[in-house]
């Protein structure tokens, strides 16, 4: 997958679906095994940890989704993605940025900035 696919993948395959078969594959498909994820709340590490995680975002916002918020930019292995984050149709509640650095064609590492 492309830096841009990942990205793309990151936020709309696992931080955005709800179904738990679905979101695990992705996340498989998407990230090392060891993936790093932080935001300002924690840092997390793992499939498992990294698959709590998007579960609690979702199960703390229903009917919220996440889209993106403009284009995807791309530097060699890092990967920059703003979002927006709420009810569907309406105006965000939360909006914030995803930096993602690629190894070896997955995502090893996210950061999530708010803002």
């Amino acid at each position: 997958m492309t830096v841009e696919e990942l990205m793309r993948a990151n936020l709309l395959d696992v931080f955005n679906e709800r179904d738990p078969e679905r979101r695990r594959a992705a996340i498989e498909r998407v990230y090392t095994e060891g993936v790093r994820f932080s935001d300002p709340d924690e840092t997390v590490v793992g499939y498992d940890a990294l698959d709590a995680k998007a579960r609690k975002i979702l199960d703390e916002a229903p009917g919220f989704v996440f889209a993106p918020a403009g284009p995807i930019r791309v530097v060699q292995d890092l990967g920059y993605l703003a979002w927006h984050f709420g009810p569907e149709g309406q105006p965000p509640v939360v909006s914030g940025t995803d930096i993602a650095l690629v190894e070896g064609g997955r995502i090893a590492s996210v950061y999530t900035l708010l803002g």
